[in-house]
C-alpha cells in the first residue's frame, strides 16, 4: 500500500469592509486555507465585511509552518513577480 499524502485547498478572495472607512484600506486581496463560509464567520461575517471567492487550488503536503502553494494560475516572470491569467 502506497503512503497517504496530505494535501489542502488555498482560496483566494477578494475582502471588502461593509463600512466606509475613512482611508483605502478597505478592500485587499487575500489567501487563505479557510472555506467561504469559516473564512466569512472568522471574521466577523456579513455585517463586517464582503467576500468574494476569485478562485481555489490543491496544494499537496502538510500546512503546518510553510507558505501557502503558488497559484498554479499565474504565470512566473523572471523578476519573481507572477500575474495573473
Amino acid at each position: 500500500m502506497a503512503p497517504s499524502q496530505a494535501e489542502y485547498r488555498v482560496y483566494q478572495y477578494f475582502v471588502k469592509a461593509r463600512v466606509d472607512l475613512p482611508y483605502d484600506a478597505q478592500s485587499y486581496i487575500t489567501l487563505s486555507t479557510f472555506d467561504p463560509v469559516a473564512f466569512l464567520a472568522y471574521h466577523g461575517g456579513r455585517d463586517s465585511i464582503r467576500v468574494e471567492l476569485l478562485n481555489s487550488w490543491m496544494c499537496k503536503g502538510h500546512t503546518g509552518g510553510k507558505d501557502l502553494c503558488p497559484s498554479p494560475y499565474e504565470i512566473q516572470t523572471g523578476n519573481g513577480v507572477g500575474s495573473n491569467l
